[in-house]
């Protein structure tokens, strides 16, 4: 199937995208698009539809990346692939580029944005997942100026952010990790390329203050595992991982955050993907 009858704009800059949502309506029937990866083949299955598509995919400003104070900010038009080749600095040890290489296929990577990927917050996608693990705060600009929120706010739903109709997301601010740091990004697939079914992503860097373990591919929204994440941060070893102590704690923070039946398969996934990642963190 093909895409319905819609009206292509292309904004060169940042005040043009904004002035077409403004005249369009960035809602319900005009939508912003960058890579189209996933906005295009959704409106070809028509589980999208809108009147007007605004691509923002050509604005300069978005793929910018500097530094703010301790934090990198990356911008919403960086490819998969840009972050995989490693033409965009990682202040996160080498994180961002093991997440980008595990993303679909090249073809993929080539078009594909980390702020598409946030922007759809599809709960099964990687950056949604794997920022939300590295306390990453989004960046974002309405016709009010600029705002910044953490992720852990940005998706709020199944496919749904906290942006407002005709706000843009600009970036991500992202930390910088320390040397000692320690990460690990897991994810299961049924077969290579497509969503995962469940992502494990975990960051430990007690000099930063940060240590999460986060579930994806399992609720609506990417789902911080609170027992577990404190446990990482009071100092689990990695020879606690196998216990039963540490395994209850996983088990009730997965049943608090997710539909499924500790007895079911997709509970089993889930709980194994989360254990993989922490205990791989640990090791390093």
């Amino acid at each position: 199937m093909k895409a319905p009858k819609l009206t292509y704009h292309r904004a060169g800059t940042l005040e043009q995208a904004q002035a077409l949502a403004a005249q369009e309506g960035a809602g319900a029937g005009g939508k912003f698009m960058a890579g189209g990866q996933s906005l295009m083949p959704m409106m070809n299955l028509r589980l999208v539809n809108c009147d007007h598509v605004i691509d923002i995919g050509g604005i300069a400003a978005l793929r910018e990346t500097r530094w703010v104070g301790e934090r990198l900010f990356l911008g919403a038009g960086v490819t998969h692939a840009m972050v995989e080749d490693g033409r965009v600095e990682d202040p996160a040890q080498g994180y961002l580029r093991h997440v980008a290489a595990g993303i679909a296929y090249r073809s993929v990577r080539n078009r594909g944005t980390i702020g598409g990927s946030l922007a759809h917050a599809d709960p099964a996608a990687d950056w949604p997942t794997a920022l939300r693990a590295l306390d990453a705060v989004a960046v974002i600009r309405g016709a009010g100026g600029e705002r910044e929120m953490p992720l852990a706010g940005f998706q709020i739903g199944l496919m749904e952010t906290a942006l407002a109709e005709g706000e843009i997301l600009l970036g991500v601010l992202l930390p910088q990790l320390s040397v000692t740091a320690r990460w690990s990004y897991q994810k299961f697939c049924h077969k290579v390329g497509e969503f995962a079914h469940a992502i494990g992503a975990v960051v430990i860097d007690p000099a930063k203050g940060i240590a999460n373990a986060v579930l994806g591919a399992a609720a609506d929204t990417p789902l911080r595992l609170p027992q577990v994440s404190q446990q990482l941060a009071n100092g689990l070893v990695a020879a606690d991982v196998d216990g039963p102590a540490f395994m209850r704690l996983l088990e009730q923070d997965i049943a608090a955050g997710t539909p499924f039946e500790p007895s079911s398969y997709d509970f089993h996934v889930h709980k194994t993907i989360i254990k993989r990642a922490v205990a791989e963190a640990l090791k390093k």
